[in-house]
């Protein structure tokens, strides 16, 4: 099992049954220490999501739009998908996109 801290800004929390901190713990179901963030998101959108996943998801990745940031460090400069989470990192997602 692996426990990661997200948190929701700039909307994407209603996505997510208006929760703005989630404590995970997903299953690691290959060697341990070897999720990614591909896989993160795929986990997020069957036990998490819980309206709307096209404001959330395109493909296997998020939206253009959503900003991600892995332990405070844009996860452009992390790998972005390829990224293998370790137990404890914070994954922060915020909606860059406002209607108005």
């Amino acid at each position: 099992m692996l426990s990661v801290n997200l948190e929701f800004g700039g909307g994407m929390e209603l996505l997510f049954d208006h929760h703005k901190h989630i404590a995970a713990v997903l299953p690691d179901p290959h060697s341990p220490g070897t999720t990614t963030m591909r896989q993160l998101i795929a986990w997020m959108q069957t036990a998490l999501l819980r309206e709307r996943p096209e404001l959330f998801a395109q493909g296997d990745s998020v939206r253009p739009g959503i900003l991600v940031l892995i332990n405070d460090v844009d996860w452009e400069l992390e790998g972005e998908l390829d990224y293998t989470l370790a137990d404890n990192d914070t994954v922060v997602f915020i909606s860059t996109l406002h209607g108005g």
